[in-house]
């Protein structure tokens, strides 16, 4: 690593760090006053308001970083590039001869790992903090109901749904599954005071429990329900062993996260996780998973381009005004933005194939990308 690449390896990281600063603490600062009386709310029960600020927060940053990482990658290498341009030291490198891609090479290496880094983030962190993330000031214990998001089986034909869901315990408050005619022996609604979401273990299949069954009345006594040889509604005249006499289970491998909080399993689930609930013989989702799961696939991509068709506009101009390079900035990550969205629309509505919806934006912009860089061997 020469001399150069350090002193720029050093521009990018202070000017990177003051702008995530920056964008964290406008984030900070607009939702924490929004959401002041919440907090104050909370904290009065629950430790001061400053701790809980800093745990609520510090959750909330990596999602910041997830959404601004490229903003913040292109930011930094513009504004790194527009500085040195500033105070000549550019004019004297190129008289020293050195090239312009020489010179920004380190720039655009520190970019890409902060787009890889953001990759990892999302598909690495995130997940393991969705819980957190899921939650809004209004309901930071986690314990407010949420809206049950109704969701057939498309294994069994049964519509799960429920009065609310509760994350603790993965609770639904109300449950009141709907069976389908080859289920409907014992009549067509199942009802219950409350429902919990078990997974799989020791040879049980995954499914939900139902507490306090009320309709139809009786049920807890008759054999359980089957589909062929598998059952799908299993009574304690069945499994007297772990099921009480007021209980029922009912098999599904439609989990929790499908049925409570509505997007904020797409958003907050990595890559992996979604392309196992696309394979899930017991959901059905439409096309605006398989766009989520191909744009998680070529976002990293996305975001390198960005960077490639901001550097150029910089370098070309031999701009030294800050302040113009904020506006280039805007009006490129606007139009950058403008385009993905209206290509993943389409992918959304089946006017395009998801993989369309998602590699198109890089079919447009890496070809001008590509014309602008002729910049950097000037």
């Amino acid at each position: 690593m020469t001399i150069i690449d350090r002193y720029m390896l050093r521009q990018y990281l202070w000017t990177g760090v003051i702008c995530a600063i920056s964008i964290l603490g406008l984030y900070v600062i607009l939702d924490s006053f929004t959401n002041l009386d919440e907090f104050l709310r909370y904290a009065e029960k629950h430790g001061g308001l400053l701790r809980l600020l800093g745990s609520y927060y510090a959750c909330q940053a990596v999602m910041v970083f997830d959404r601004a990482a490229a903003l913040i990658a292109l930011i930094t290498a513009m504004f790194t590039v527009t500085w040195i341009q500033r105070h000549q030291e550019m004019t004297a490198l190129l008289a020293a001869g050195v090239s312009r891609a020489r010179v920004v090479v380190p720039v655009v290496a520190a970019s890409c790992a902060v787009v890889f880094l953001a990759a990892a983030n999302r598909e690495l962190l995130i997940p393991r903090l969705r819980d957190q993330l899921s939650r809004r000031p209004q309901d930071l214990p986690g314990d407010q109901p949420q809206m049950v998001t109704p969701r057939y089986d498309y294994q069994t034909d049964i519509l799960l749904r429920g009065h609310a869901a509760f994350r603790e315990r993965k609770r639904i408050s109300e449950p009141n599954f709907l069976f389908p005619p080859k289920l409907s022996d014992y009549g067509r609604q199942l009802v219950a005071e409350e429902a919990f979401y078990e997974p799989a273990a020791a040879g049980r299949p995954s499914g939900y429990r139902l507490v306090k069954v009320k309709k139809p009345e009786g049920l807890t006594e008759l054999p359980s329900l089957k589909l062929g040889d598998r059952p799908v509604v299993i009574t304690p005249r069945d499994a007297p062993d772990w099921l009480a006499p007021d209980e029922c289970f009912v098999v599904s491998e439609v989990d929790f996260d499908q049925l409570y909080g509505g997007s904020a399993f797409r958003y907050f689930s990595s890559t992996r996780q979604l392309i196992v609930a696309l394979r899930n013989p017991s959901l059905e989702f439409g096309a605006d998973l398989r766009v989520a799961i191909h744009s998680r696939i070529v976002q990293p991509f996305l975001d390198i381009t960005l960077v490639f068709l901001g550097l150029p506009l910089v370098l070309r101009r031999d701009n030294r005004n800050i302040f113009l390079a904020i506006g280039l900035c805007i009006t490129l990550v606007a139009a950058f933005l403008a385009v993905g969205i209206a290509f993943q629309q389409l992918g959304n509505i089946y006017y395009i194939s998801p993989a369309f919806a998602a590699w198109g934006p890089l079919m447009v912009f890496v070809p001008i990308a590509v014309w602008l860089s002729e910049s950097f061997w000037e």
